[in-house]
């Protein structure tokens, strides 16, 4: 029985033309589906389902998302993300941190690095109210400053060098900020991957931050980033926000971090790869 599936051109470049084919048809795909995105139930016989492949340094995986959650794609991620999404697909329990103040390593793939070691980035996720609407956010402040390469004075380049990838400055939390092309974040098995930029010279996207392991959001957060299709980010220098275990109180320190002219946001796409 034929299903109602999108294969993308990317996607049927790397399974092949006879296995897409195979798919279309019904051959290999399943009627039923958890969508990798939302984690909530989808048929694929009843309504237009995407197939997004998670390829890995050796390994692949085919999965299956709504088409109102994410286009078909493929989703480049490392062989230890993959297995760790395996595994929680097949009811393993993956022990991921909490959403709540979550560091992870990370540097911007072209430019900022600390000096001497690579750049810990704090990465906090949580709803963000906006004109009376909840938002999916997640707040990025590094561990140190950030120094241009080949830069060993004490400047911190972390704000300027986001700007220069198009990130606005927030004078207040009363406006969404603007959408970010080219930008997104990659939210899949219900877990939050990472942070893409555009590649170099127009190639696939590449992650500009990469948890270290999938971070587990909340029903509510991936509730409104996909009732939205996208995540706000926001980012401050450090010792602008710190750790704030409620979301009452990381909003408090959004407030003074945008009041005292150090804190710049975008909405970045869900998955917009």
């Amino acid at each position: 029985m034929p299903r109602m599936l999108d294969v993308s051109d990317d996607v049927r470049a790397e399974i092949g033309d006879e296995e897409a084919d195979r798919l279309l048809a019904g051959d290999n795909a399943p009627g039923s589906y958890d969508c990798t995105s939302c984690r909530t139930p989808g048929d694929t016989g009843q309504e237009h389902t995407s197939t997004v492949l998670f390829v890995g340094d050796e390994t692949a995986v085919l999965a299956f998302a709504h088409a109102g959650c994410l286009p078909s794609q493929v989703v480049r991620v490392t062989d230890e993300q993959l297995q760790g999404a395996v595994r929680q697909a097949g009811g393993v329990p993956e022990q991921a941190p909490a959403p709540s103040a979550a560091p992870a390593p990370a540097v911007d793939a072209r430019a900022a690095q600390a000096a001497p070691e690579q750049a810990v980035l704090g990465v906090t996720s949580g709803l963000v109210l906006i004109n009376g609407e909840l938002h999916a956010a997640i707040v990025v402040e590094p561990t140190s400053a950030i120094a241009r390469p080949g830069n060993t004075g004490p400047g911190d380049e972390f704000l300027p060098l986001l700007t220069e990838q198009g990130f606005q400055p927030v004078a207040d939390l009363n406006q969404v900020p603007p959408v970010l092309h080219g930008w997104s974040v990659l939210l899949a098995m219900g877990q939050l991957h990472a942070v893409l930029q555009p590649g170099v010279g127009g190639g696939a996207p590449v992650a500009w931050w990469q948890a270290h392991r999938p971070l587990q959001a909340t029903d509510g957060w991936r509730t409104a980033a996909n009732k939205n299709q996208q995540v706000l980010m926001f980012a401050a220098p450090v010792g602008s926000i710190g750790r704030q275990p409620r979301e009452d109180l990381l909003r408090g320190a959004l407030d003074r971090a945008a009041s005292n002219g150090v804190l710049v946001g975008a909405a970045l796409p869900l998955a917009g790869i």
